[in-house]
């Protein structure tokens, strides 16, 4: 993996654990509207910026969740399972606007698995708990896309004239 690779992730990874720190109270309950998430969409320009973000998933519930271990396994394997769900049918769809919906809907059906990890670790009612968390899924990556469209665009712009730089 290249030098600028590994920083990118780092960076996705830190700016995703000090969003979630910033809205800590909104990113962990029943009704979840953590505004890293839309970090997610930065999938749909590089697959390998899944990297950075599991990293980022990872340590900001390792360090904010009240309940750790269940938000470790569910959590962490919830974004890993979406994303990859998003990364198979980016062979499939070409339009970047058409992948970042399919992101949407990947991360918000497989909220299912963050009801299931609510229901048992503290209880909550699954159907309602998949449907708010659903609901803020939603809204937050429905909302984050036109600016991730920005940044990854940029981002990817600046990857390709470093690339060509080189030469």
């Amino acid at each position: 993996m290249k030098i600028r690779t590994i920083a990118a992730n780092g960076l996705i990874a830190a700016v995703y654990i000090a969003v979630t720190m910033l809205i800590q109270p909104f990113g962990f309950t029943n009704i979840q509207f953590r505004v890293s998430e839309m970090l997610n969409h930065l999938v749909v320009f590089r697959k390998t910026y899944a990297i950075g973000i599991v990293l980022g998933v990872f340590f900001a519930n390792l360090f904010f969740s009240p309940i750790v271990a269940y938000d470790l396994v569910f959590g962490v394997g919830q974004s890993v399972l979406a994303m990859l769900i998003t990364i198979g049918a980016m062979r499939y769809v070409e339009n970047v606007w058409m992948r970042m919906a399919v992101n949407t809907l990947s991360f918000t059906v497989t909220m299912a698995i963050i009801a299931l990890e609510l229901k048992l670790a503290l209880g909550f009612p699954f159907w309602l708990t998949w449907l708010t968390t659903a609901i803020g899924e939603f809204v937050v990556m429905a909302i984050g896309a036109p600016i991730m469209y920005a940044v990854g665009r940029r981002l990817a712009s600046e990857m390709f004239h470093s690339l060509h730089k080189s030469r």
